[in-house]
């Protein structure tokens, strides 16, 4: 497989976002969504991150999509402005070729552009997860902490683990 390119997604690349996030809900434990969101769901979460200027990614490979990314308000009370939370999937016939790690890369560079001080993620399931929890530490993401049993799903209490990365200037000045 070539290297991807890594592009926005546009909406028709949504089509495949919704099937590649789809499968994930349905059949692991990376995301603790039950059901999974319909196109309608997964355009307006698009639109959402595109129309406050954060960057929602896809990577393509041989011509097919091979994965998405995005960056979103960590939370939305205003004291966390700086703060953003990465999602990155990948399709499964993609996986282990480093297409999560140009998409991480792409996202973490441009919510620099942004102006964004710190990235959270959160791996759900992180002992089953961990390529995500290694993807996120060659990025530069820390460990912070572990919400121990906060979700359930499969029959299974799980666990989400939090990493945290500084952005830009990090905390070292005050942000403009």
């Amino acid at each position: 497989m070539a290297t991807p390119g890594i592009r926005p997604a546009t909406a028709a690349d949504l089509v495949v976002v919704q099937e590649i996030y789809a499968t994930e809900v349905r059949q692991q434990t990376a995301s603790f969504e039950i059901e999974a969101p319909s196109l309608a769901v997964i355009q307006a979460r698009w639109l959402a991150v595109t129309e406050m200027g954060l960057p929602y990614v896809v990577a393509e490979c041989d011509g097919r999509i091979a994965g998405y990314a995005y960056a979103a308000p960590y939370r939305t009370r205003q004291a966390y402005c700086h703060t953003l939370e990465d999602s990155v999937y990948v399709a499964r016939w993609a996986r282990r070729r480093g297409v999560g790690s140009y998409l991480l890369k792409t996202l973490v560079s441009e919510c620099n552009l942004w102006g964004a001080r710190q990235m959270i993620a959160i791996v759900g399931d992180p002992l089953v997860h961990q390529g995500s929890v290694v993807l996120h530490q060659k990025a530069g993401f820390r460990r912070v902490g572990v919400l121990v049993g906060v979700g359930h799903k499969f029959d299974r209490w799980l666990d989400s683990l939090i990493l945290q990365r500084p952005l830009g200037r990090g905390v070292t000045s005050p942000p403009s």
